[in-house]
């Protein structure tokens, strides 16, 4: 059992709730029982500071009170229910039974409101009790289940971060306290293993014992089995690098095969994306024309623009999200216990002025130099403010939404801007350019702007690490010390990388440490695949400047994920452009039912209301049709499709939502030009 594990059960505490529900829980539940044994391990898996017989009790506790609260409104509801359809209802039958007998017509009679009320409240009770009970047990599943994706996602690099660890001379015990230190970049899959460390330091156990227990308690089947399989190799005394580099090349090739299977689904549901985006469209058609025929229904077109749709998107975005894989970890490298004079520069400088922080307070002149600190990094803001949005571009929002505010204000001062539905009606173009797409421009130009350059930025140095790695690999392989190699590739390659790795020999050369110097490129540009890359290499460097298979492992490490990521791209942009050209399909199916069918109908209707009202007899069909209002909400459900299926396209795309924006740019501004011609 690991540490987190026996810390939890032994120091978690139930509170007053599961004090007080204990006895309930010991005459509920059979401790050696499945149920129980089962949220124990997952408690365990999830790291969750509760021993399982409090969790238990305090989950009673919570469904209790939810019971009895639904139990008062069930009952209550019940009484309305009795006092407002079933006064008055005595009578010689009971749900459509005859009853003849007047003594048991009269029980029935005296009980059947009071037995209405009791069954509603119970009811109510059961369905409080049973979600506050499930929600609170169903916790340490969904947890325990996140960290098993987490665990399993990042499995393959920490294999490989193993390997190379290997191969660069460090024994079994230190690649394990080593794989322990690194939760910052590989995290809970090094979080395992901490427990591994923890359990041998405190505990005083073998680490064999130790690696079995938590090839035991760990939530990922993968680990458990690499664990596993690890154990006969320590037991036996194999060649643990050879077994490690098995694991690496298998592992490797499992990481493809779950990416072939998530860009299958993903084909699939580009499929059904089809056919949901157009299941509105069929409905309007459909209201549209029993409208025509007089069957007004004008509650359920609005219920379909302005609810359907936004329901069918956002529900397909959640449901792609499911089987998406996202990046794990924020991409920045943290210094160890021992490194507490390092500062990490992450996140916004103005609010992160670094180690002067920890020494406010104390002295005066600590607190001159965070004043002056502050000042220089908002002068540095001021003086470079693209740079800035460009390394932190949601921050862009922090101007344009107040701008968008402001303009939406001057636009209803001056009457631009409708603010009444008559008046959308009237002019649904201009009312909607004013209220949707100037605070969007606003808001979703620059932020496109400066996302699309932080990431191209970002892929500038990504793009080249696979065979600039292969250099530093070959140059060290000729005798070159790390440091050495880092010049050579830098003066002989082109691009960005080559000019952050003269960087970094600059830095070296003035005094940093070259482990220093890795870990501030790293968090400049925080790549969370990067990060892995230069931990791996930061590590392996400190027991050695010969480190030409670490760089080989690396390399081959990275040009699997090139490999992944171009398989994505690849197969993820058939999916993009499906998405788009069905929402251009949409877009023009209901242009032309604006243009050539109700702006026709109309006139019929206009003609056959004249011809009727100079006496002859004339036909109603659509005489019904508001042709403003319908105009106004096709282009409402037009721009509504083009947001949703822009940041579907996103998503899918590169499995961030901001990467949607610059497609809802576009297609929104195709759907205006298109209306303005049409409306």
């Amino acid at each position: 059992m690991s540490l987190d594990t026996r810390g939890q059960r032994q120091l978690g505490s139930g509170g007053a709730l599961g004090d007080a529900f204990y006895p309930a829980y010991q005459k509920l539940f059979d401790d050696e029982g499945d149920f129980v044994d089962s949220v124990g391990k997952k408690l365990a898996q999830a790291r969750m500071a509760d021993n399982v017989e409090m969790f238990l009790a305090r989950a009673l506790a919570v469904g209790v009170i939810a019971g009895v609260t639904l139990w008062l409104v069930g009952t209550f509801l019940g009484y309305l229910l009795v006092t407002l359809l079933f006064s008055g209802t005595e009578g010689p039958t009971f749900i459509g039974v005859a009853i003849q007998n007047e003594a048991l017509l009269a029980v029935i009679d005296a009980l059947k409101l009071p037995f209405l009320i009791l069954v509603t409240g119970l009811v109510f009770g059961a369905i409080g009790f049973g979600i506050g009970f499930g929600s609170l047990v169903s916790i340490p599943y969904f947890r325990a289940s996140a960290r098993e994706r987490e665990i399993n996602i990042l499995l393959s690099d920490a294999i490989s971060f193993m390997y190379a660890l290997s191969v660069g001379g460090l024994n079994q015990l230190e690649i394990l306290h080593a794989m322990g230190k690194a939760d910052d970049t590989y995290g809970e899959a090094a979080k395992e293993f901490q427990s591994i460390v923890l359990e041998t330091e405190y505990f005083d156990t073998d680490y064999r014992s130790a690696v079995r227990n938590q090839a035991i308690e760990t939530p990922s089947d993968e680990l458990s089995q690499f664990l596993t399989d690890m154990l006969s190799i320590i037991n036996s005394g194999g060649d643990m690098t050879s077994f490690l580099e098995d694991q690496k090349e298998k592992h490797m090739r499992t990481a493809r095969q779950e990416q072939e299977k998530m860009l299958e689904t993903l084909e699939l549901f580009g499929e059904m994306y089809m056919t949901l985006s157009l299941f509105p469209l069929l409905l309007i058609i459909i209201l549209v024309i029993m409208s025509m025929m007089g069957n007004a229904q004008q509650r359920l077109i609005y219920g379909t623009v302005y609810g359907l749709i936004p329901l069918t998107g956002t529900a397909f975005l959640v449901l792609v999200s499911t089987v998406t894989q996202d990046a794990i970890g924020d991409g920045y490298l943290r210094p160890t216990a021992d490194e507490e004079d390092v500062v990490v520069d992450e996140g916004v400088g103005v609010f992160n002025l670094g180690l002067v922080e920890q020494y406010t307070g104390a002295y005066g002149v600590f607190d001159r130099i965070k004043s002056r600190e502050g000042t220089y990094e908002l002068v540095q803001i001021l003086k470079r403010p693209d740079l800035f949005f460009r390394d932190h571009p949601i921050l862009v929002l922090g101007l344009t939404v107040p701008l968008s505010i402001l303009a939406l204000v001057v636009a209803v001062v001056l009457g631009w801007a409708p603010l009444s539905l008559d008046g959308m009606r009237a002019n649904p173009v201009s009312g909607t350019f004013f209220w949707v797409y100037v605070p969007m421009y606003i808001n979703f130009l620059p932020l496109a702007i400066f996302y699309e350059w932080n990431q191209r930025s970002r892929k500038a140095i990504i793009g080249n690490l696979s065979e600039n790695l292969r250099k530093l690999a070959s140059a060290n392989d000729t005798g070159m010390t790390l440091l050495e190699s880092i010049k050579v590739v830098s003066e002989t390659s082109a691009g960005k990388l080559s000019d952050e790795f003269e960087t970094m020999h600059a830095k070296v050369n003035y005094g940093t440490s070259l482990k220093d110097a890795l870990r501030e490129f790293n968090n400049k540009y925080h790549v969370p695949r990067l990060a892995r890359t230069v931990k791996l290499i930061a590590e392996a460097q400190e027991a050695s400047s010969q480190i030409q298979d670490v760089l080989s492992t690396a390399a081959q490490a990275s040009e699997n994920q090139d490999d992944i990521e171009r398989e994505r791209k690849s197969r993820t942009r058939m999916q993009t452009v499906i998405i788009i050209m069905t929402y251009l399909t949409l877009l023009g199916v209901m242009a032309l039912l604006k243009t050539q069918f109700l702006d026709v109908m109309s006139g019929l209707s206009t003609q056959a209301s004249g011809a009727s009202g100079s006496g002859a007899p004339g036909g109603s069909f659509g005489g019904n049709v508001d042709t403003e209002l319908l105009s106004m909400l096709f282009f409402h459900a037009v721009t509504l499709q083009a947001l949703l299926s822009s940041f579907i396209a996103g998503y899918i795309r590169e499995v961030k939502l901001m990467a949607g924006v610059k497609f809802a740019v576009i297609l929104s501004t195709i759907a205006l030009v298109v209306w303005m011609a049409v409306g």
